[in-house]
C-alpha cells in the first residue's frame, strides 16, 4: 500500500513539473531554477501530507473491518491546551490562544451493560510523527476482550491530519496534556466509564507520554505501563543521526539542538523528571537489550533515576528478545507471554470484568 501511494506521489510530482512549473533548462537563470525548485519542494511537502491523510483514511476503514465485530468504534473531536508561546507565531492574531483541536479513537466493547461502570485504558501511540494505526489491532482486541473501554488520542503532531496538525508537534510537552484531555473527555461524556479505574499504557514515544502523564497527573490514573519508553532525549540526540535530530530542531518544533538548549531537552525527558513521580499510580516498565530504536541505556537511566529518588515501581529488562523494539507487541508466543504479564499487572489495579489468566485467553481474544 505504501509503495503504491509513493508511486502515485511520484506521478503527481512529475505531472506538476510538466504542467504546473516552468520547464527547467540549463540556460535558465539561476534564480528561475531556484524558484521552480522551491515550488516543487513545497508541492512535494504538501503532497506528502495529503498522502498521509489518504493512508490514514484507509486505515480508519480497516479498523472497522478488523475490530468492528467486537467493539463499537468512533472518532471524536476534542481539544487540548493552546499552542505554546514559542509556537504561537502571531499572539495578537485571530484565533491566537484557542485550544488545539484533535481527534481520538474510541473503542467500546459490544454487549456491555451501560448502566454499569467499566475501566478505561488511555493508549497514546508512538512515533515522533505517527498515528494510531491498525498495527495495534491485536492489542485493542485483547483489551476489548477484558471489557476495557479504550481511547487513543491523535495528539498534536500526529500524521494524517494535514500539515498544520503535523507542525503543532510538542514532543514531551503539551502533547501530554492532549492525552490527558482524552482521558477527561471520556469521563465527562461516557457515563459507563469508571473514573476510579483508569490506566494509561504506551510504547516508545507513547511510553514517554504515559510516564509524563503520571508525573504531572498522579491522581488521574490508577495504573501505568511504559514499554520501551523514550526516556532521555539528551542521550538520544547523541546516538541518533542528524536526520532524526532534525525532527526536533525544526523551526516549528523545539527549534534548537540539544547542544544549544540542553535544559529544554532535559525538561522533556522522563529520566530527568523522575523526582516528580509520587509513587502513584503503580508503574510497570519494560525494556529489551536488543532494542535498536530506544537503546536500553535510556531506560536504564530512567530506572536508575527512579531508584535514586527512592521511588517504588516494577520493571523488567528483557535480554535480547527477538523483535527488538517491538518484542512484546508481536504475534509470537513470547510476546503474548509478556503481554499477559502486563495485563495481570493492570488487572490488579483496574479490576476489569474479564481477566486473562493464560496465553490461550489472549489467543482466543485477538486471533479469532
Amino acid at each position: 500500500m505504501m509503495n503504491y501511494l509513493r508511486f502515485i506521489g511520484l506521478i503527481c510530482v512529475l505531472s506538476y513539473s510538466f504542467m504546473g512549473a516552468n520547464p527547467i533548462y540549463a540556460q535558465d537563470e539561476s534564480n528561475g531554477v531556484e524558484k521552480d525548485l522551491k515550488k516543487l519542494t513545497t508541492f512535494n511537502e504538501n503532497l506528502r501530507h495529503r498522502l498521509d491523510v489518504m493512508q490514514r483514511q484507509v486505515d480508519d476503514l480497516m479498523w472497522y473491518t478488523r475490530v468492528g465485530g467486537v467493539a463499537f468504534i468512533d472518532k471524536v473531536y476534542m481539544y487540548g491546551p493552546p499552542l505554546s508561546d514559542f509556537q504561537e507565531k502571531n499572539p495578537t492574531g485571530q484565533g491566537a490562544g484557542n485550544p488545539v483541536k484533535f481527534w481520538s479513537y474510541v473503542f467500546v466493547p459490544k454487549g456491555i451493560d451501560v448502566n454499569k461502570k467499566y475501566p478505561l485504558i488511555v493508549l497514546p501511540h508512538g512515533g515522533v510523527h505517527a498515528n494510531f494505526t491498525t498495527y495495534y489491532t491485536h492489542i485493542v482486541k485483547e483489551l476489548i476482550a477484558q471489557q476495557y473501554i479504550v481511547v487513543a488520542a491523535e495528539y498534536r503532531g500526529s500524521t494524517g491530519y494535514g500539515r498544520s496538525h503535523y507542525e503543532k508537534i510538542d514532543y514531551g510537552g503539551l502533547e501530554i496534556e492532549d492525552v490527558n484531555s482524552s482521558r477527561d473527555y471520556m469521563i465527562e461524556n461516557y457515563s459507563f466509564v469508571d473514573k476510579k479505574r483508569v490506566g494509561i499504557i504506551g510504547w516508545s514515544h507513547g511510553g514517554l507520554i504515559a510516564l509524563m502523564n503520571i508525573f504531572e497527573h498522579p491522581d488521574a490514573y490508577q495504573a501505568a505501563f511504559a514499554g520501551v519508553p523514550v526516556s532521555d532525549l539528551i542521550a538520544r540526540m547523541g546516538y541518533k543521526d542528524q536526520g532524526y535530530r532534525d525532527l526536533y530542531e525544526a523551526d516549528f518544533h523545539i527549534g534548537k539542538s540539544a547542544d544549544d538548549d540542553v535544559e529544554e531537552y532535559r525538561r522533556r525527558s522522563p529520566a530527568w523528571q523522575a523526582h516528580k513521580y509520587q509513587n502513584k499510580p503503580p508503574l510497570l516498565i519494560h525494556t529489551n537489550t536488543s532494542d535498536a530504536d530506544v537503546n536500553v541505556l535510556e531506560v536504564e537511566h530512567l530506572i536508575k533515576s527512579l531508584k535514586a529518588e527512592g521511588k517504588k515501581f516494577e520493571y523488567e529488562i528483557f535480554k535480547d528478545i527477538p523483535g527488538g523494539h517491538s518484542f512484546d507487541r508481536m504475534d509470537t508466543k513470547k510476546a503474548k507471554e509478556i503481554r499477559l504479564k502486563i495485563y495481570k499487572f493492570l488487572a490488579k489495579q483496574l479490576n476489569p470484568p474479564t481477566q486473562f489468566t493464560s496465553v490461550a485467553d489472549i489467543e482466543a481474544a485477538a486471533y479469532r
